[in-house]
């Protein structure tokens, strides 16, 4: 079950609220690294799940940081059950930039 806060090992926590019976669901990424000059600010997500009959899952979910950084990542993923009986995830993910002019696009994504 996706629905609850998760925290990953840089101190970032997702609040992701009720999954839809369409397996859809948003929430909020309160992030705790950033190359901005900014202020952090929490960024809404959106995204969607996958559940097998094992309870296990895969999905996926967009954050778009506009309140604080012209950039927008990418989250996908699988929950486990952890030796130790609870439920973690394990995600990569890609983001991108906004850059100046199509010759920067080499360094937009990471």
């Amino acid at each position: 079950n996706l629905t609850r806060w998760w925290e990953n090992d840089l101190g970032s926590k997702m609040q992701v609220f009720e999954v839809g019976k369409d397996r859809t669901f948003s929430g909020e990424y309160h992030t705790s690294v950033s190359s901005t000059k900014k202020p952090i600010q929490p960024s809404s997500l959106t995204g969607s799940q996958h559940l097998d009959e094992d309870g296990q899952c895969t999905f996926g979910f967009t954050v778009n940081w506009k309140k604080f950084s012209d950039s927008t990542a990418v989250f996908v993923g699988q929950c486990f059950n952890g030796d130790d009986g609870k439920e973690v995830l394990h995600t990569s993910w890609l983001l991108r930039e906004k850059v100046d002019s199509e010759p920067d696009d080499w360094k937009a994504t990471r």
